[in-house]
């Protein structure tokens, strides 16, 4: 049903984070440009509160990637061979003796 695989917790845990923090500085940034351009006295306070959250949400988005990245250290990849790919080489097989060729 799925292409992917779903994320492993931690990693799906921070990335639902990053959503929501860059979500909120999103919206953060229409209120600030919106109150300047009305000349409310709110435009200053949520610009400075913008900058803080850009900050936030920059370090929100470098916590999913650095999540993932000790993920697949710590467990590795799943390496599986594709359909296409070609089978080992085996060995050739040694011919055993038969205690009759032994004897001769």
């Amino acid at each position: 049903m799925y292409a992917k695989t779903r994320l492993p917790d931690p990693i799906r845990a921070a990335a639902v984070r990053a959503v929501i923090i860059v979500a909120l500085t999103l919206v953060q940034l229409m209120i600030a440009a919106l109150s300047s351009l009305a000349e409310v006295w709110l435009a200053f306070p949520m610009a400075l509160s913008t900058v803080a959250s850009t900050v936030a949400a920059t370090w929100s988005v470098l916590d999913v990637w650095i999540s993932r990245q000790v993920w697949v250290q710590r467990n590795g990849v799943v390496s599986e061979p594709s359909s296409v790919a070609r089978p080992r080489p085996r060995a050739p097989h040694r011919r055993e003796e038969r205690p009759a060729e032994r004897a001769a």
